[in-house]
């Protein structure tokens, strides 16, 4: 009898000491983050050191420190290369304890990094990088894709430039993964509203010369020349178009991925007449207009916000507020982003959205053209309004999903 009230007795103990372990571990309110992109080199402007801005901005507008917590914001350069980006977010959640990695422009380093958040239970909590995949067949229960990607892309600019006479397509694309899936994704829309693609080329990411891609898009014939590429290379593309007298002579180009920074660079004399899709502009709404104006003050570069650096603002803000949801820190990745999932999604500068089981943010997409220098009425006034895409048309259809967590 003894033996087994001492066995009683050290089982209560034992239990006790689970329960207040588990009760320290729900109270933790100890944070880390880390942004991880490109600080130096073709995307630097999209994001880079604006996104670690937008994500402690986000920290502030939480209002979590003033409750107790303490949120730290790391950040890192992945030059663009994932075994760089695989092993900068292996240190970070190893030797740094960082929780959550935002950004992740250049969807090959991003679909990296998100195998390996997935073996350590991490989160990933990507807005730069633009492959669909993220959240179809390389989907997993550690990531979320806040932004846009290149179905959203493809079913904007490619669906309604096919729809408007653009029916002959030839892509210049950058030679990696998301080149490769926002041409197939393009490809896909262009011939199902009738189209037909003509051709394409493969450039290196970061070229400097765009001669010889842009000879073979001119004698193509084909109407429309699709820019499946972005930042540095977009930019670069469009300009040497412009010497080469593509334009001027009948073909239009389409810029599938660009942002408020490319045009920004390029001038409104070169951009003027660009077609694209995003899912944020800073002078679409007041919310938006008050939200960018903070933002500049904190830019390193003075800039206003692109899309990208927009989104690592609300889906940091939304990690934050699902963290202080459960309470503390649960150090499970899994469950935080279960828990991000069960919460709607609102912020200043997406409004309410939700997140899907597939990691995916519902919101709507918007498709621009640039203004002509006329038309613009001061600085970073860039874009008209051509349409709004419903958000339910944004998003690839969960019964086309591949990913894995879809039941079907």
């Amino acid at each position: 009898m003894k033996n087994a009230r001492a066995w009683r007795y050290a089982a209560l103990l034992t239990c006790a000491g689970l329960g207040f372990a588990g009760s320290a571990s729900a109270q933790d309110k100890t944070v880390k983050i880390g942004v991880l992109n490109d600080m130096s080199s073709l995307y630097a402007d999209i994001g880079g050191p604006n996104s670690v801005a937008a994500a402690k901005m986000a920290v502030e507008d939480s209002g979590m420190k003033a409750k107790g917590w303490t949120i730290e914001v790391l950040s890192g350069d992945h030059q663009n290369k994932p075994d760089i980006g695989v092993n900068i977010a292996r240190q970070w959640i190893d030797n740094d304890k960082v929780d959550a990695i935002a950004d992740t422009p250049t969807s090959s380093v991003a679909l990296a990094v998100s195998n390996m958040v997935k073996e350590k239970n991490s989160v990933l909590l990507n807005s730069g990088a633009a492959t669909a995949d993220l959240t179809g067949k390389a989907c997993t229960p550690n990531t979320i894709s806040y932004t846009y990607d290149t179905y959203m892309l493809a079913n904007g600019t490619g669906k309604a430039l096919t729809k408007v006479g653009g029916d002959t397509w030839f892509f210049l694309t950058a030679d990696y993964a998301f080149g490769h899936a926002l041409e197939r994704d393009t490809s896909a829309v262009v011939t199902a509203n009738g189209g037909k693609v003509l051709g394409g080329v493969k450039h290196p990411l970061n070229t400097s010369d765009f001669s010889s891609f842009l000879l073979q898009a001119q004698s193509s014939k084909a109407k429309v020349i699709g820019l499946a590429n972005a930042g540095g290379d977009t930019t670069n593309a469009i300009k040497q178009a412009s010497e080469f007298g593509i334009v001027q002579g009948g073909q239009k180009l389409a810029a599938l991925l660009l942002f408020i920074s490319d045009v920004h660079s390029l001038g409104l004399k070169t951009a003027q007449g660009l077609t694209f899709t995003e899912s944020f502009y800073w002078d679409m709404n007041n919310q938006t207009r008050e939200w960018s104006k903070r933002f500049v003050k904190l830019s390193p570069k003075g800039t206003m916000p692109s899309m990208d650096a927009a989104g690592v603002y609300g889906v940091v803000l939304h990690y934050l507020k699902a963290m202080e949801a459960l309470g503390g820190n649960p150090h499970d990745g899994a469950k935080v982003v279960a828990k991000m999932k069960e919460i709607p999604t609102d912020d200043p500068v997406f409004g309410k959205g939700t997140l899907r089981i597939d990691g995916r943010h519902i919101i709507p997409a918007y498709l621009f053209e640039v203004k002509k220098p006329e038309e613009s009425k001061g600085p970073w006034d860039y874009y008209k309004l051509v349409a709004t895409i419903p958000a339910e048309d944004a998003a690839k259809p969960l019964k086309d999903s591949e990913c894995p967590l879809v039941k079907k």
